[in-house]
């Protein structure tokens, strides 16, 4: 069971000489076709790559600047996408009727994430070994990827939507999966994480989890109402220090 420290690094550290490339990448699962983000580093061999799932707003700024943090420590990071090139939601609305339509349709959400999967081995700099993590609606995202057998080294959850759909389970899963959660989260509460947490020991799927007392559900989300700093440090600290443990 993995085990994440507490001790805080700074979010902008980034790596001496680091040079940093980035640029959108498209790719098409089934008839539609996505646009993601891929971040390297020129400088440095890619310790492993790192696939990022986008919030229920789809491809944003947040996750190209996540994605950047990431290649500035050395890991290929691909933001991928899963509502589609031709979306560009703008509003609450549009946010919901998107991640909804995915949670709705099980298969079409599998689809789009094992095929984002897939096409990750052709961005520049890609590496056999993936993570894969998400942030809300991404976490959920990762945990459907985990539940539907993606074969990657590691699954990360950001406060994500943890509650699992009738009919699934993690027996499938092939890697660790690793949780960072808020006790005051809105969303999916203490007694969500107890329950995954109990279905993961059941199916005997490696896991561990880091709870940052009083954090809100959107806790890592600048200039949000719910940002809170030092979970969001923590919990990114216990992202590179689960990394370093399975890519």
């Amino acid at each position: 069971m993995f085990r994440t420290a507490f001790a805080i690094a700074a979010l902008g550290a980034t790596t001496a000489g680091a040079e940093i490339v980035a640029d959108y990448h498209r790719y098409t699962v089934g008839e539609t076709e996505f646009e993601g983000y891929v971040a390297t580093n020129s400088a440095i061999e890619s310790k492993g790559t790192v696939l990022i799932v986008h919030d229920w707003d789809g491809m944003t700024a947040y996750e190209e600047r996540r994605a950047e943090m990431l290649a500035a420590l050395g890991y290929t990071a691909f933001a991928i996408d899963v509502y589609g090139a031709e979306t560009n939601p703008q509003s609450v609305d549009e946010y919901r009727a998107l991640s909804g339509g995915l949670y709705g349709d099980r298969e079409l959400f599998r689809e789009r994430l094992m095929g984002s999967i897939e096409a990750a081995a052709d961005i520049p700099g890609a590496t056999d070994n993936m993570v894969i993590q998400g942030y809300c609606f991404g976490g959920a995202a990762v945990l459907e990827a985990a539940r539907a057998g993606a074969e990657l080294n590691g699954f990360v959850s950001f406060h994500g939507g943890l509650g699992t759909p009738e009919g699934q389970d993690y027996a499938a899963a092939q890697g660790p999966i690793m949780l960072f959660h808020g006790s005051a989260d809105p969303v999916s509460g203490m007694a969500d994480l107890a329950s995954l947490l109990d279905e993961l020991q059941a199916a005997g799927v490696d896991h561990g989890a880091q709870v940052f007392g009083g954090a809100r559900h959107s806790f890592t989300v600048y200039g949000s109402s719910d940002y809170d700093l030092a979970a969001d440090q923590g919990s990114w600290n216990g992202l590179l220090e689960f990394l370093d443990e399975t890519l």
